[in-house]
């Protein structure tokens, strides 16, 4: 670090409390750090040591140093004791120890405000731990920031994913917005600063070659703090956003709605809960139905400038824990993914989108970028390009065709995920199952026959152009 590093640091007691009392927490940690060392009886010491930890990223540290000022009633510790709690996932012991200080600061007649939020917020993180996803991590990679969008490997069926800049060649001050465009290209969904300064989600249509003014998207989720980071499903009416206002854990969390054709508005958002969400922030919730894998970004124990992304397999229908016949340490692993390898349940599945995932990954940008499709009318035509059609009507069928195609996937890979259920499931839950599983497998079928009579339309149409 050498002197100029030390330089920054407080050097005596009275330096530490006056950063201490300005926020610059990592310049006073030191000087703590020796005082509760040398007197590890004084509660103000091992108070305004753990509050360094604990504003630092070290809530695991700081735990024992708090608990101890607690201990020793040192003013104002119980509200930090269940903000480090709250780190830590132990929200039972959060509410509780929030519960006692707000009882005393009223008996005292103080304000309760600040402990006030901070206890509904515990009592929140609660209800999300009893209710943390049964959901499948495959894989886990720590990228840089600024480019986290690589490592989303999503094939060309569900869409793209570029900063606003690339995609709009802005030459004005970097926005540093995310833009989705789905796979047609003809619309595109994008984060951009709102007139207050807040970030907003915003939507803009492909006309004759150029795209639209934005228009901000009706619903609540643009009414308070940010909204950021979106992604719309392929049925044009599911949209997952990243949130730092009403309903987050802290910083970003990840929420979904849905657009109501009726009124014209988005649905009252759903936080998507946990492992998906944290304390810290959690964004980019992208589904690639086509493949069966999902994708989110999140800084939670990421030093500054990265972030961690994971990669998933989406569930048909949301399954949670057994939160009261569950160790609570291990339902707290899960719900912060500690370990991914402990959401592996069934190991085909696992390996199967593994593989799902390794393709993905051999798909190069050039490709991407160079061919909307590929779909192969005779033996001598075959095309890359939605402008290669020469009939109106055979572009309109493939673009129905692709459609089908969609739900063709998304069918198959709930029978896929219905499977892998059964095959972990008692007698009583496989019976249950069984009928809707033939149903399904019947529909499929169905289906498959469908989509080959539209590809056969598809080519009866073109040709009648091409002759």
């Amino acid at each position: 670090m050498g002197w100029m590093g030390m330089a920054l640091s407080a050097q005596t007691l009275q330096q530490a409390k006056a950063y201490y009392a300005k926020g610059e927490y990592e310049k006073a940690k030191p000087v703590f750090r020796r005082y509760v060392k040398s007197q590890p009886a004084n509660g103000s010491y091992q108070l305004w040591y753990g509050v360094c930890c604990l504003k630092t990223g070290e809530p695991q540290v700081a735990v024992k140093h708090i608990e101890t000022a607690v201990k020793k009633k040192v003013t104002s510790g119980q509200f930090y004791l269940g903000e480090t709690y709250y780190a830590l996932y132990r929200f039972e012991e959060a509410v509780e120890v929030l519960e006692e200080y707000i009882a005393e600061l009223e008996k005292r007649k103080r304000s309760t405000e600040e402990a006030g939020k901070l206890l509904e917020k515990s009592k929140e993180g609660l209800r999300f731990l009893k209710g943390v996803e049964e959901v499948v991590v495959i894989d886990s990679m720590v990228v840089d920031k600024a480019g986290f969008l690589s490592a989303y490997r999503m094939s060309h069926e569900t869409g793209s994913l570029t900063t606003y800049d690339d995609f709009f060649k802005s030459q004005e001050e970097k926005k540093k917005g995310i833009v989705y465009a789905p796979e047609l290209g003809n619309r595109i969904y994008y984060s951009d600063r709102q007139e207050d300064g807040r970030w907003g989600i915003f939507s803009s249509n492909n006309l004759q070659g150029e795209w639209s003014k934005g228009l901000l998207l009706p619903g609540s989720f643009n009414e308070e703090g940010n909204a950021n980071y979106p992604y719309v499903m392929a049925d044009g009416v599911t949209m997952y956003y990243a949130s730092d206002g009403p309903g987050s854990m802290g910083g970003y969390d990840i929420f979904v709605t849905r657009y109501n054709k009726g009124s014209e508005k988005f649905l009252t958002p759903e936080n998507v809960g946990m492992p998906f969400n944290s304390p810290y922030n959690d964004y980019m919730y992208v589904i690639d139905e086509y493949n069966n894998l999902g994708w989110f970004a999140s800084d939670r124990y990421q030093p500054e400038g990265k972030v961690c992304i994971y990669v998933f397999i989406p569930n048909s229908s949301k399954q949670v824990y057994d939160y009261e016949n569950t160790d609570t340490g291990k339902i707290i692993r899960l719900g912060t993914l500690h370990a991914i390898r402990e959401t592996w349940q069934d190991a085909n599945a696992v390996n199967e989108a593994r593989q799902r995932l390794e393709n993905a990954r051999e798909v190069t940008a050039q490709e991407v970028s160079s061919h909307d499709f590929v779909f192969v009318v005779d033996d001598e035509h075959t095309y890359f390009h939605w402008s290669d059609f020469t009939s109106p009507q055979a572009k309109q069928a493939y673009t129905d065709y692709r459609q089908m195609e969609k739900n063709y996937k998304q069918k198959q890979n709930k029978l896929s995920n219905m499977r892998s259920t059964y095959q972990r499931s008692g007698k009583e839950e496989k019976a249950r199952m069984a009928p809707a599983m033939k149903d399904l497998e019947k529909h499929l079928k169905q289906l498959h026959q469908e989509l080959q009579q539209q590809i056969i339309q598809v080519r009866i149409e073109e040709k009648k152009h091409l002759k």
